[in-house]
């Protein structure tokens, strides 16, 4: 019998800044803006609000009842569900940890430049100092060279960190949060309040937020505004599941679900002020408009705003702080990925807790070591998409259909309503049994068709196989078999249960 000693929050604030800061990542930063300004402005953050209310939330009381009120990790919560579903809890693990592969690297290209903000290293020229002097860009995805020794230092370092992070799982992780989730907020401000009083700034969050309100009829911004929500919560990855399987029998999840959502996307907008009024700023100098500037992603993160840096006051002293978020950002997100993988393996083989942490630390260490090589930003950016695409989006699918459709909806309902401050009515029936599997379903099938058409980013198909279809099956297969592991597990507790009583 494999199912370890339960542990608790410390407190329930500590609950949700753990639950927040596993939801809060880079994306809020290097992509929610992005999105929001080529999709209308306004009218996006309309759609994004509305698709929060009636997916993103709906789906996150879902996992929270899944792992509060049925118990465990995401696999034994599934398996407890039914017994056909355990291969989905794996799958959705899965699923995260192929995400920290990289995602710890993407951590390694922060602390590699909160290093060189000190000096200002970049010089006049960010572009050519990211892609030659800090990855070593290659010509193409299979031409991978040598690791990169500062991106493996600065790997080694992280995972150190994410390992100490979850030492002793929620009680650790109840200490770590008040400090890697509250000073990103506070450095948030201070670039937002410092970044609104410079010259052109006021042109940067025009362009942010001016809404276009004929983009509502627009198909594609729906499916953006879907496609933020669900990335953005941290839904589909296990996470959630697992951290609510810490919580006491009698906690609030609904309460807890409206609080994390709403905090995450207040996090999003107002990091939106942070990097348009820095584009709006640089435009300015520049003598070009906002959208000639505007950059999502890494380019935006390691290229122009460095650049960016380079014409403000205290130019250093910004650099740390800009990369320190993004640090603290990202640690939040990626500890929390690496503990529904623990917790999964934990319950189903009994395994350690230190054991399991060290050996998940070092197997995702050794496939990231492939994102340090020359070509690391190719195979990053196809493993990326199709993990946050593909597999994000098959979770949600089938998570959704799972409840809703093979277990008794309005008797969970019922259950989180006993302990819920607020309740929720039966539109949370119709969200988790019709608009979330619907509308992940949809976004699913669009994504294949669109790489059925076309290859994504004009990488070579053999390329996409390898780094995106491969993995996404290896992911599923692996979760058939430690699927049956632990349904195993579910049946030899419960017959000592029943001995017991």
């Amino acid at each position: 019998m494999a199912i370890t000693e339960k542990t608790y929050w410390d407190s329930r604030t500590a609950f949700i800044l753990a639950a927040i800061g596993s939801a809060i990542g880079l994306g809020n930063i290097w992509r929610f803006p992005f999105i929001c300004y080529k999709y209308g402005g306004g009218a996006f953050l309309v759609a994004y609000i509305i698709t929060l209310l009636i997916a993103g939330i709906p789906l996150l009381i879902l996992e929270f009842a899944l792992g509060q009120r049925i118990g465990g990790s995401a696999p034994t919560a599934t398996g407890k569900l039914n017994k056909n579903f355990a291969w989905l809890g794996w799958f959705a693990i899965f699923v995260g940890f192929i995400i920290t592969t990289y995602y710890s690297v993407i951590m390694s290209w922060s602390a590699n430049y909160l290093i060189h903000s000190f000096s200002l290293a970049w010089g006049d020229t960010p572009r050519a100092f990211f892609y030659e002097n800090v990855l070593g860009l290659s010509d193409g995805i299979f031409n991978l060279g040598s690791p990169r020794p500062w991106l493996i230092v600065g790997l080694i370092v992280c995972w150190i960190w994410i390992i100490l992070s979850i030492w002793k799982g929620a009680r650790t992780v109840s200490k770590v949060v008040y400090v890697t989730v509250i000073l990103p907020w506070l450095i948030l401000i201070v670039l937002v309040i410092g970044g609104l009083t410079l010259d052109g700034a006021v042109d940067g969050v025009r362009y942010y937020l001016t809404p276009v309100w004929s983009k509502l009829a627009d198909p594609e911004l729906w499916q953006a505004a879907f496609t933020q929500v669900f990335f953005s919560l941290s839904v589909g990855f296990g996470v959630m599941i697992a951290y609510a399987s810490f919580l006491p029998p009698k906690s609030d999840v609904v309460n807890n679900a409206f609080i994390i959502g709403l905090a995450d996307a207040t996090t999003a907008f107002v990091g939106g002020f942070a990097v348009f009024s820095a584009l709006g700023y640089y435009a300015n100098i520049q003598g070009v408009s906002v959208a000639e500037v505007m950059k999502s992603g890494p380019e935006l993160a390691f290229v122009t705003y460095p650049a960016i840096i380079n014409h403000i006051p205290l130019a250093p002293l910004i650099g740390v702080l800009f990369f320190l978020m993004l640090l603290t950002l990202a640690i939040d997100s990626a500890f929390s990925l690496v503990e529904a993988v623990v917790a999964g393996f934990m319950e189903t083989f009994g395994i350690t807790r230190i054991k399991t942490n060290l050996l998940v630390g070092g197997f995702a260490f050794i496939i990231g070591i492939l994102y340090t090589t020359r070509a690391g930003l190719y195979w990053l950016d196809v493993v990326d998409y199709y993990m946050c695409f593909f597999g994000l989006f098959a979770v949600a699918f089938l998570e959704a259909l799972a409840v809703g459709w093979f277990y008794d909806t309005e008797n969970l309902r019922k259950k989180i309503n006993k302990n819920s401050m607020v309740h929720i009515g039966k539109w949370w029936n119709v969200a988790v049994k019709i608009i979330v599997p619907v509308s992940a379903f949809i976004l699913l099938i669009i994504s294949i068709v669109g790489r059925i058409k076309s290859s994504y980013g004009d990488y070579p198909r053999i390329a996409e196989l390898l780094g995106g279809w491969i993995p996404i099956v290896v992911a599923i297969l692996g979760g058939v078999a430690l699927g049956r592991e632990t349904i195993g597990v579910i049946r030899k507790v419960m017959k000592k249960k029943l001995e017991y009583s």
